[in-house]
Order: structure tokens, then C-alpha cells, then sequence
């Protein structure tokens, strides 16, 4: 059975995203304990709501530096949905702020004529290039998307899936042992589940 270790901030979606890899078999270790973090072999951080009160609280419990160094060491961290924006070096979601500069880019909000936001809902994942988390599933595979803000990487190798609302943008990055999901996997269904395990067997 693969141990992840699931990094508890206070973020509301925690339970779900727990169930779900306890769902496909993995043993979650649920900690907001920097040394419990420091010491995980494979890491989780989940998010849903703002970049800026997430990021603060997840500081506040002395959370960044373990995972910065553990990701230093080659530890696998998987970001979901705000999890996955903490990983950029910024975000301007009210005021401007420092993200964990695992990957370089920036998260910005949505704008265009049309556009309602937060954009939700499913949307088909376009595949950049093959990648180990896209093992069994399908290019146009649905995904279910709940936000207001994307992910902009500076460097476009990092994007391995985009989806489309009016103009593509990163669902899925990777940058060496740091990987993230704009979408709610535990909302996926089989094609969430799939990701979450092919995210087990890397490593």
C-alpha cells in the first residue's frame, strides 16, 4: 500500500480529497506537522478558496520550508486546485503574493467578455505530450473545474494538459518531482481517480 502524506492548512476540501486516495488504496497520513511533512516520501496539498488566505495559513503553520526542502530532496508533491496554484512564484487573487516558487509562472484571474468566473464545470483535457499521470486515460477525457484563476508557467514545457475557456490554459503541470492538477480529481470521476493513481505509482 503507498503512504502519502496529506498537508492540512485548514483548507475545506481536505476530507474529499483524502477519501479519494483512501478510496484507491493509498494510507493517508493527514498532518498540518511541519516534521510529519518534513519526513513524507510522498506529499499532497490540496486547496480550494484564495490564494492569499491559503498561503498565509499554510505559512502560518510553518508548513513552507519543510516542503520546499522535501521537494529539494526529490520527495514527489502533487498540488490540487489552489494546492497546485501555491506551487507558481506569485498570484494576484486580491493583492499580490508570494507563492512556493516550485514552478516558475504566475496565477491570474480569468477576463474576457464573455467569461463567467468562476469558470465550472467539465471541460475536455487537451494533452501537451505524453506524460505518466496521463496513463490510461483519453485525449478529450473530461475533468470537473471549479475556479476563477489559472496558471500561467513561464516555461510552456512544464504545461502537460490544458483545457478551454476561450482561450486554452494549464490543467495539468509537472516540473521535475512537482506535479499539479487545476481540477477537482475526487469530482472526476474515473478519469480523477485514474490520475490519483498513476500520481502513486510515480516515484
Amino acid at each position: 500500500m503507498t503512504k502519502i502524506t496529506m498537508i492540512d492548512y485548514g483548507a475545506s476540501n481536505i476530507r474529499s480529497a483524502q477519501k479519494a486516495f483512501e478510496f484507491i488504496g493509498a494510507e493517508v497520513e493527514l498532518t498540518d506537522d511541519p516534521a510529519v511533512v518534513a519526513r513524507g516520501r510522498k506529499l499532497v496539498l490540496p486547496g480550494v478558496g484564495a490564494f492569499g488566505s491559503g498561503i498565509g495559513a499554510l505559512r502560518a503553520r510553518g508548513l513552507e520550508e519543510p516542503i520546499q526542502a522535501a521537494v529539494a530532496q526529490g520527495v514527489p508533491l502533487l498540488g490540487i486546485c489552489v494546492g497546485m496554484q501555491f506551487l507558481f512564484d506569485s498570484s494576484d487573487e486580491m493583492g499580490n503574493h508570494t507563492g512556493l516558487g516550485l514552478i516558475p509562472g504566475h496565477v491570474t484571474r480569468f477576463v474576457g467578455q464573455e467569461m463567467k468566473v468562476p469558470h465550472m464545470g467539465w471541460n475536455e483535457l487537451e494533452f501537451a505530450h505524453d506524460h505518466p499521470l496521463l496513463n490510461g486515460i483519453n485525449q478529450r477525457d473530461h475533468a470537473y473545474f471549479v475556479h476563477s484563476y489559472y496558471c500561467a508557467p513561464n516555461d510552456p514545457a512544464h504545461t502537460v494538459a490544458t483545457a478551454d475557456y476561450e482561450r486554452p490554459f494549464t490543467a495539468i503541470v509537472h516540473r521535475e518531482n512537482v506535479y499539479g492538477l487545476q481540477f477537482h480529481p475526487e469530482k472526476s470521476q474515473r478519469v480523477g481517480l485514474r490520475i490519483l493513481r498513476n500520481y502513486l505509482a510515480i516515484g
